[in-house]
Formats: structure tokens, sequence, C-alpha cells
């Protein structure tokens, strides 16, 4: 690449630009020197932030702006445009702001803002406990320190490993493209640094909600005065002949041993066509294993996204050599042969289980939390027991969008929980309003979803689903509870507001 090429694109704001050239509600990418800079006005205001999202940097210029926020076209991280606060996840770090000038006609662009001193929480709980080390208990401690609690933070995992991006795991890093040290969400320094207490393989087998007392396996025991339980799922095992020997993915254990295996295999199985499963079997053809899916279902995904994207994702994933056997079962699973149900064996080096995963309720019930297919929080994500929260899978919170009781197992979801419960923990009263949103990468293809449908009695589809270029509404009394797009960002940006609005 040329020096040229290497240069950043669009106007020198420092140098100026017309200031008709950017209109209300308008953004513009630019650059201040070698930085590449988001130039937006909004309200009347003049912003410049950073330009790319801090998550895996999107480019925001093909995002929205919302009230003083701009919103990533990618995988939907919230900005404050005044600050730069990455203020709803997945993006956790600020974008950098610069000072802004209008005169003369022209806008400029000047340095950089200082970064704003820390909020201070509003009241003081001394001690806070986490119970977990996924997505919602690492963004909860983050928030805690981000907005300036000064208590002890303790956070109990019974992994041993620090918290993950765990939609890595089944992508990117799982098909070789991109190094482990992508994979944490922070380094181990920033726990010290942060005093953040984080012990690893610490396994919790009680709480006491009147003692304000955690029981530790190992007869330890750690006081608190606000709980957040964010104890995740794990996943599903089937039950059959050798069924032992099928890896399951959720770790970053589980991943580095399909790794390890996957580099002398040819041929894998997976057992269940599934998110997991697919994006399992994406990452196994990037290492150029062959791969069968063998699942129950007629079509892969037909649940969740309806016949029409079902379909495509299944010749989506047969574009690139998988070979399905659906409507079909494992009935056994001996040495390198893999016997299904109809009697035909596959022969399989490596054999993934990718067949859903059940929420981790047992604490929280032994606790004698509210349990009704999750726990029961309110929309602070508060359960029953006052002072004790509940964030991710095992929650299951009044939905004022669909005006249902929920509970789903997506990252950003789980990680905005936890954001909200710090909040709450700190004595704010913060509701949690955001539209549920995921996205799923098949190859080169990703597949954004908002909002949170069970059920629908029309689908309605914008584009077209097999030329990649769709947005697809799921209602129910024509209504749209959710949609699912396909290189339609703005699109999906724009459902999500007016799905929250209802909130």
């Amino acid at each position: 690449m040329s020096n040229d090429e290497q240069k950043p694109s669009g106007p020198d704001l420092a140098q100026g630009i017309a200031a008709g050239d950017l209109a209300e509600g308008a953004m513009l990418a630019g650059h201040v020197g070698d930085e590449e800079i988001l130039l937006a006005r909004k309200g009347g205001r003049l912003f410049a932030v950073s330009a790319h999202c801090t998550h895996y940097h999107g480019p925001l210029v093909d995002g929205i702006l919302v009230g003083d926020t701009v919103r990533c076209p990618w995988h939907h991280a919230h900005f404050s445009l005044q600050t730069g606060e990455a203020i709803a996840a997945p993006a956790l770090s600020p974008l950098s702001c610069r000072q802004v000038e209008e005169r003369d006609g022209k806008i400029f662009v000047k340095g950089k803002k200082e970064e704003p001193a820390p909020k201070k929480s509003i009241a003081k709980p001394e001690r806070i406990v986490i119970v977990g080390g996924g997505a919602a208990g690492f963004a909860a401690a983050e928030m805690l320190r981000r907005r300036g609690f000064a208590g002890r933070v303790t956070m109990l995992s019974n992994d041993n490993a620090g918290p993950v991006d765990r939609p890595n795991l089944s992508k990117d890093y799982l098909a070789g493209s991109a190094p482990e040290d992508w994979v944490p969400l922070r380094g181990d320094d920033w726990y010290g640094e942060n005093k953040i207490d984080l012990k690893l393989n610490t396994e919790v087998t009680g709480i006491d909600s009147k003692g304000r007392s955690i029981t530790l396996a190992d007869g330890g025991n750690v006081q608190f005065d606000r709980l957040l339980l964010a104890t995740g799922a794990e996943p599903v095992r089937l039950d059959f002949p050798g069924s032992a020997q099928a890896h399951t993915l959720r770790s970053l254990a589980d991943c580095r041993a399909i790794i390890a295996q996957a580099k002398d295999a040819k041929r894998a199985v997976i057992i269940g066509a599934s998110f997991i499963g697919l994006e399992t079997a994406a990452a196994l053809r990037a290492r150029e294993i062959e791969v069968h899916v063998v699942a129950p279902e007629k079509r892969p995904l037909e649940k969740v996204f309806g016949p029409q994207l079902g379909d495509f994702v299944r010749l989506l994933h047969e574009e690139h050599g998988v070979k399905f056997h659906l409507e079909n079962s494992v009935a056994s699973v001996d040495g390198k042969r893999v016997m299904l149900k109809n009697g035909e064996t596959l022969e399989a080096d490596l054999v993934i289980m990718g067949v859903g995963v059940r929420p981790r309720l047992a604490l929280a019930e032994k606790a004698g939390l509210t349990i009704d297919k999750g726990v029961i929080v309110n929309k602070y994500m508060e359960t029953s027991a006052p002072g004790i929260f509940a964030a991710g899978d095992i929650a299951r919170w009044p939905d004022r969008i669909s005006g249902e009781r929920i509970r789903v197992e997506h990252w950003v979801v789980a990680e905005r929980q936890g954001q909200i419960a710090a909040l709450n923990m700190m004595g704010e009263r913060a509701p949690f309003k955001s539209a549920p949103f995921f996205w799923s990468q098949h190859y080169d293809v990703p597949i954004n979803y908002v909002g949170h449908a069970e059920k629908w009695d029309d689908i309605e589809i914008e584009g077209d689903v097999m030329n990649r270029d769709c947005v697809v509404r799921y209602k129910v009394g024509g209504r749209v509870l959710a949609i699912a797009s396909i290189y339609r960002d703005k699109e999906s940006l724009e459902a999500g507001v007016d799905l929250e609005k209802r909130a």
C-alpha cells in the first residue's frame, strides 16, 4: 500500500469546511492530521469525535444520530457526542472528543478536549459483589468504576480465565483470523489498576439475602451491601452413547480445546443448527475442515428467523461446502464414527455439540429469589430480594416493547443489563429500556436482529433475502415486534429507536 493510500480520507477538518456543507442532523467524516474524525451537527450544536467505534472499529458516519448520541451501524453501541462516553454496550471504551469552532462561514476542528472527571455515585454502599465473570458481570464492574464508585468491588467467577469477548469464540478467533490477545475484554492488569478483586475458579454455593453474605465452596464467606447475580448459562448436553466425546463451546478453555483438535482434523460433525453450531461450522470451514451439521429441524434457525431467512442461511452454508443432515439426530458416537438415527454413519475427527444453553438458576433458586423461567427482576434489574440484582442470561424482565416479561440470551443485552444494574446499585433509578439486539456472522454475511418475537402472525420482507439485501419484519396483529436485516445497517438502527420509543 502506498503512503497516499494510508492517509485518512475526507476533508482536513483543521483547515475547515464550509459551514453549509454540514446540515442540521448530518455527519461528515474527515481528519485532523492522521486521526480520523467524525463531525456532526445536532440540535444546533457542533460535535467532533473519533470516527470509529471502539468495539470492532465500525465507521460511525454510517450510523445514526439520536439526541446527543451517535449509534454504531455494526453492533449498535451508543456514544455521547458531548463526552465520547460509550453509554451503551457492546463498546466499552470512550471516543476522543475535540473542540469545534464555527466562524467566518467555516467550521474548524481544533485540539482534543480533556476527559471529563468520573461522575460520583449517589449512594455509597461499601461492598458490591458480582457473581459471574461473563458479559453482564464485567460490564457492571466496568461501569461501577467508570462512574466513580469508590467502594469495594469483588467479582466471583467459576471460570479459569478472566472475562472474554465470547462472540469471538465462535467467530474470528475460532476461525484463526483473530489472535488470542483480542479475546480478553481487558488485560489482567486492568483489574488491579481499577481495584476490582477478580477471583477465578471460585464456586459460590449459597447466598444469605438477609445476612448479606455469600458462601463459597472452599468454606469462605464474602459480605456484600449490594449483590449482582450474573451467573449466565451453560451449554445443554444431549445424552447418548459416546456423547462425552463431543465438545461444547462456551468458554475460552472450550475454544482452545476445539482449536487444538482442529489442527489435525479433516472432518467435523456439528450437532445442532443453532447460532453457535452454525457459526462454528463457518469457522471450521475457514480452516478447510469438512463439516456436517446434524439437526432435527426442517431448516436452520427457522424458530428465530422464519422460513425465508432459514432457507438463506442453509444455502449460504451449502455454498461454502457445509453438508446438512436435517430432520435427523445423532444416535451415538464411537471413536471417529457418528451414527445417526436414520442409520447413516459419518466419519468425524471432531464432534461439537451446539444445541442451546440453559440459564444457571440453581443459586438464585436456593437463595429464595422469585423464579419463573428465569430470575424475576423489575425494570431496575432488582430481584424479589431488596439489594440483590440479576442481569444477563438468567434475568427475566418486564419488556415494555413487547408488553411481556422476557428472558433472552444475547451478549449485548447482558452487557447493557449489567451496566444498568451497576447504576442502580449505586443509587440511581435507571430503567432498562434497550431494545434487545444481537448479531450473527456467517462467513462474510452479518445478520442483525433487533427486538424480540417468540412468535408472529406475519413476516414482511423488504428487499431480497437471497441477494443479501433485506429487512425482515416480524409482526403480531400488524405491530412490529422485531426485525432482522442483512446489509441494511441504518434501517436496523432506526428500528431499534422506533422500538425503544414504546418503552
